[in-house]
């Protein structure tokens, strides 16, 4: 930690110092500026811009420069500050790249292409410094591991969810037949016991209807036994009166 915080500044002082000296005196850079904004422009088709938009363009840009390297070296921001100088300056190398120019010229453009290229590069390193923390690709390996973890966990649990719900229904299948079971056999001893209930009282009944007949037909042949005597007694006074 304590290195980074001395490493940017040191990184931003030569953007800083760059930025405030072509913003303050953009006449030394206006050639260079002009190139590219030829370029630009004819690449567009529009008008090429005159010397005093070229200059305000030159100024705008050391201004930028200059604030995205402040911005570094205090460490606000220090990832955007950074990747801001890396896109800032490589306009510059465009502009100042050696392949179309020949002798001193060319030695010039480039001592300044070389410096843009490892200007830029050391501003992209520091863009995507993430001071120890995890990347977004490191996230977003996380993020499917724990995705992949969770749906592992949702099918397992729904196959243990299923399993119980299964063993559930054959336990509650095994209840319901052996009550089933347990009704039937009670069914039927309640079947069996009312029909013996009834053979029985049938049975007393009958017993019963036989025992009043034979009453009556006993009553019957008494009542007929004393008719008999009655006549006879009757038969036998009619015969002394006779006499």
């Amino acid at each position: 930690m304590l290195l980074r915080r001395l490493a940017r500044p040191l990184l931003a002082v030569p953007f800083v110092y760059d930025g405030v000296s072509t913003a303050l005196r953009p006449a030394e850079h206006t050639e260079a500026a002009r190139r590219g904004a030829d370029t630009v422009t004819e690449a567009l088709g529009v008008e090429p811009l005159d010397d005093t938009q070229v200059s305000l363009l030159v100024r705008a840009h050391g201004g930028a420069t200059a604030l995205a390297g402040l911005l570094l070296a205090v460490g606000r921001t220090p990832r955007s500050s950074a990747l801001a100088l890396a896109a800032l300056t490589a306009p510059l190398a465009v502009v100042n790249q050696p392949f179309t120019s020949k002798g001193d010229e060319r030695r010039e453009r480039t001592d300044k292409f070389v410096k843009n290229l490892g200007a830029i590069g050391a501003a992209v390193i520091a863009g995507i410094d993430l001071e120890g923390r995890p990347g977004v690709s490191y996230r977003i390996a996380q993020k499917r591991a724990s995705a992949s973890k969770s749906a592992h966990h949702a099918v397992e649990s729904a196959s243990t969810s299923g399993k119980h719900a299964v063993e559930n229904l054959e336990r509650s299948g095994k209840h319901a037949v052996a009550n089933a079971k347990r009704s039937a056999t009670y069914a039927g001893r309640s079947a069996s016991a009312s029909a013996r209930h009834a053979t029985q009282q049938v049975e007393r009944e009958l017993r019963s209807t036989a025992k009043n007949a034979k009453a009556s037909a006993k009553s019957a042949r008494a009542t007929a036994k004393s008719a008999r005597a009655s006549a006879e007694k009757a038969a036998a006074k009619a015969a002394a009166k006779v006499s």
